[in-house]
């Protein structure tokens, strides 16, 4: 009878020895190592479960006046699978926090992306409007440019002429006054 109590005690402790490890690797791994820790873990803490019933079972089975030792062992181990739970619980809480922290993460990275896509969407409409805007203020600059040579080209044109009518001027001034010098000249000699 005590002998498979012993045997269980050890299967026991080996058992609690793996899920401590186990609880202890969780946090370290990802994807779907970390689904497939969890699920062993779980599966572990039920057979460890089935181990102390099996354990309690065995203590019932013993006489009265031997089963106070067994039953403060058997005690001591529930005290443990429960810490053991209660530290693969608090593990496993951790990793959801974790994960919530970080899909908040993500969820404030992607609204970031969303407003900083929104912006450079406005940045390049506001600049297809500028580049718009230029295009047209350089076609009417050519278009002032090419006014400008036009009236150059007429204001050239009249400046000569002015020029050339002065200089007619002078000339019809110059002839008509050689005239009256000369009509002077002529009836003053009397010729």
């Amino acid at each position: 009878m005590s002998s498979d109590f012993e045997v269980y005690e050890q299967d026991f402790g080996t058992l609690t020895a793996e899920i401590t490890n186990k609880v202890g690797r969780i946090p370290k791994l990802s994807g779907d190592d970390k689904k497939s820790m969890v699920a062993n873990v779980e599966k572990q803490m039920e057979e460890a479960r089935e181990l102390l019933e099996q354990m309690d079972l065995e203590v019932r089975e013993i006489p009265l006046q031997s089963r106070g030792l067994f039953s403060t062992r058997m005690k001591s181990y529930k005290q443990e699978l429960e810490k053991l739970d209660k530290d693969f619980r608090a593990c496993l809480l951790d990793n959801t926090e974790r994960l919530e922290r970080s899909t908040r993460r993500l969820e404030a990275g992607y609204q970031l992306t969303v407003e900083t896509e929104q912006i450079g969407q406005e940045i390049l409409e506001n600049l297809h409007h500028d580049k718009e805007k230029i295009q047209r203020a350089r076609e009417r600059l050519r278009e002032t440019d090419t006014n400008l040579g036009k009236s150059s080209r007429v204001l050239t044109g009249m400046l000569r002429r002015i020029i050339q009518n002065r200089i007619l001027m002078f000339i019809l001034g110059a002839i008509i006054l050689l005239t009256i010098v000369l009509a002077i000249y002529f009836a003053v000699t009397g010729h």
